[in-house]
């Protein structure tokens, strides 16, 4: 980041993606918007080779509803045992 860039404001975070393809930025992008609320994604070409950046600002305190049971069901719960399909 260069100094005279600004900080995102708290619970934002700024993204950015690379991809060798504007369709695989988007999977990307849209992976990332089932879990967080997202600004409009901002395209940008990444060099002469054709790739893609994209920039997404995401708003962690304001997860997306489908994915919030996701994301609670992830955290640990502090039993590091094998689950029964991981054995």
């Amino acid at each position: 980041m260069k100094p005279a860039e600004a900080l995102p404001s708290a619970g934002r975070a700024e993204i950015r993606i690379v991809a060798a393809s504007p369709e695989t930025a988007r999977q990307v992008a849209e992976a990332i918007r089932r879990s967080f609320a997202t600004t409009e994604q901002r395209s940008y070409p990444a060099g002469s080779d054709g790739g893609t950046r994209l920039h997404l600002t995401v708003d962690t305190t304001h997860p997306s509803h489908p994915a919030r049971s996701w994301l609670a069901a992830g955290r640990t719960t502090g039993d590091n045992r094998p689950q029964a399909d991981e054995l």
